[in-house]
């Protein structure tokens, strides 16, 4: 390929609605344009790391037995009807209706689709297991599309399926795509990316992991303990941690024995836990909060209570409930007194929830469903008799680790690469997928679901190997392996000497740019920054004076200068070299 060739613009400026780095780098360099919202071309520098990602990932799926095929993108609405997503799902599931009136959709994960095309196939146990996986373009309607191809709304992604008939052998081939995903990440250059504990979320089943690469602009949130190497995303680690509240705990101002007795006080204008607790001479942890939510399934709301100092794990919640929540906005006629909400006397006309931060809590303040009105000495055992509790708190720095059981929880950032799910009969039993088995009886086969985003592995590959200049791709995604560069091609014997290396390499196998625009070495070399290929030659008329060629990586740990004679295959040698280095 030669650079005058190229399609794309290249640019210095950094764009002002790019957040992240990489971001940024993709745009400048001529890699993608943006469309819009969510919604990116991939121009053919892109397109050539997104195609050997692929590579890469269909060589693994095919290593551990899987079948590729090819599901559609439009599904019919009825698929999803029976598995039940069609009304559990939100409104990042894009429907929309033919010109003959029927509803289909855009499909934004396909295990209806699977579980459509091989439900006649598994009828046998003589035919388990099996596991069949698609690249395939996908559309979810983000809400808040981040980051280029980090968060999107139409992206590429390698989702696999497998099917089982026990649940060891779920368990069994379940690792075997664990171990497989360790290579792709390997193999494409994020061997910095760690298996964390997940929320199955929409997806369901009891069992999932999330890979993730640890990063400062990452948009997910990591619960790790460096004692004993527990790792979880925050949406599924255990809060764990002792009552701050001891039960008939000592409050400042109110003597040794604290607030026993359940007292309506006047906090004229208090609307927060701050306002509270200061005017009443509290610390926050000595509060019981309320948090109040809508169900997007029925409109109902939902008043969570929980100790002041902690916040809501929303993801929690919506598992709890089954159903996705936003933030109530509190009308007239409620029946909520926005600010002083509180667990005594509410009625029984909304879901109330309690944390179990709240348990054997006393000695509390909470509302006084009254305005300008807040109790204290609240003791939940004894005001809030019944009530169950449970885990609804995001976890904290310093909080207590689920696994070993120390206070060494810590907070990290990370970007989600890939996921993999036990999915169990969630998809097979609604849908009516049977398999004989050898006693003549029949059962639900047991699925498991593999998912990789091709151009978020793209994006956070250029994320974690960069410079300020731009990408520094690993030689197996590169979009080229060799940048030729031709400074003064002008000069014929320049000129000359690079085109019969561009002939030389290629003959070699080498995948080549060959830039031979009569632009400024500056010009020059700022594009090949921004394009990342590992391996640069440069011929120049100054090299050429003393008969040799320059040979760099773009990383700068190797540069070097060589015969012209010799220079193709030590670039050759050089580019196998980082290959191998690479798979080992």
């Amino acid at each position: 390929m030669k650079m005058a060739r190229l399609v794309g613009e290249r640019f210095r400026e950094r764009p002002s609605d790019c957040v992240i780095d990489s971001h940024a780098l993709m745009v400048r360099g001529g890699y993608m344009k943006y469309v819009g919202n969510g919604i990116y071309t991939q121009a053919t520098p892109l397109r050539r790391i997104t195609r050997k990602i692929e590579e890469i990932i269909r060589k693994e799926m095919d290593a551990i037995g899987g079948q590729e095929v090819l599901l559609p993108v439009v599904l019919p609405e009825s698929l999803w009807e029976e598995s039940g997503r069609a009304a559990s799902v939100g409104s990042e599931l894009l429907r929309f209706r033919d010109r003959h009136g029927s509803a289909h959709l855009l499909g934004m994960t396909h295990e209806e689709a699977a579980v459509q095309l091989v439900r006649e196939y598994g009828s046998s146990y003589l035919r388990y297991p099996f596991m069949i996986y698609q690249i395939q373009t996908k559309f979810r309607d983000e809400a808040r599309p981040r980051g280029g191809l980090i968060r999107v709304r139409e992206f590429t992604m390698k989702d696999a399926y497998s099917f089982h008939t026990s649940p060891e052998d779920l368990a069994d081939y379940y690792d075997q795509c664990y171990q497989a995903y360790e290579r792709i990440f390997a193999r494409v250059g994020l061997s910095q990316v760690i298996a964390i504990a997940a929320d199955s979320g929409m997806m369901g089943g009891n069992v999932s992991h999330e890979f993730m690469l640890p990063t400062p602009v990452g948009e997910d949130t990591l619960v790790l303990c460096p004692e004993c190497g527990y790792k979880a995303n925050m949406e599924a680690a255990e809060h764990i941690m002792e009552p701050a509240v001891p039960a008939g705990g000592d409050i400042p101002g109110q003597g040794q024995t604290g607030i026993r007795e359940l007292a309506l006080i006047h906090t004229p204008g208090m609307h927060s836990i701050g306002e509270v607790c200061g005017f009443l001479g509290l610390r926050e942890e000595q509060a019981c909060k309320a948090v109040v939510y809508q169900a997007e399934a029925d409109g109902r709301l939902v008043v969570l209570f929980i100790r002041g100092d902690l916040e809501v794990n929303e993801t929690k919640l919506t598992n709890l409930l089954g159903c996705d929540v936003r933030p109530a906005v509190l009308e007239a006629g409620s029946g909520l007194q926005a600010g002083f909400i509180g667990p005594v006397g509410l009625g029984d006309c909304f879901t109330v929830l309690f944390d179990r931060s709240l348990q054997g809590a006393a000695g509390l303040c909470c509302g006084g469903n009254l305005p300008d009105h807040h109790y204290t000495g609240l003791d939940m055992e004894r005001d809030c008799a019944g009530a169950v509790f449970h885990d609804l708190a995001k976890v904290r720095e310093g909080g207590i680790c689920p696994s070993c059981g120390k206070h060494s929880i810590t907070l990290s950032r990370g970007i989600e690469v890939g996921n993999i799910f036990q999915l169990g009969d969630k998809y097979t039993r609604p849908m009516g997928m049977l398999a004989a088995d050898q006693a003549g009886g029949s059962s639900f086969p047991l699925m498991g679901c593999y998912g990789i985003g091709i151009g978020r592995m793209a994006a956070s590959v250029c994320e974690a190997h960069r410079d300020e200049h731009g990408p520094i791709w690993p030689i197996s995604i590169a979009p080229w392996q060799v940048h030729l560069c031709c400074v003064r091609a002008d000069a014929a014997a320049a000129r000359a000497c690079a085109d019969e290396l561009y002939l030389e390499l290629q003959q070699l196998g080498i995948e080549v740019l060959y830039d031979d625009r009569t632009v400024s070495a500056g010009v020059m070399f700022s594009d090949a920054d921004l394009l990342g290929v590992p391996v640069r030659i440069i011929v120049s008329p100054r090299n050429l004076h003393g008969g040799c060629c320059e040979l760099v990586t773009r990383d700068k740990s190797f540069n070097t200068k060589l015969p012209v004679e010799e220079t193709a295959q030590a670039a050759a040698d050089l580019v196998r070299r980082l290959l191998a280095d690479l798979e080992n």
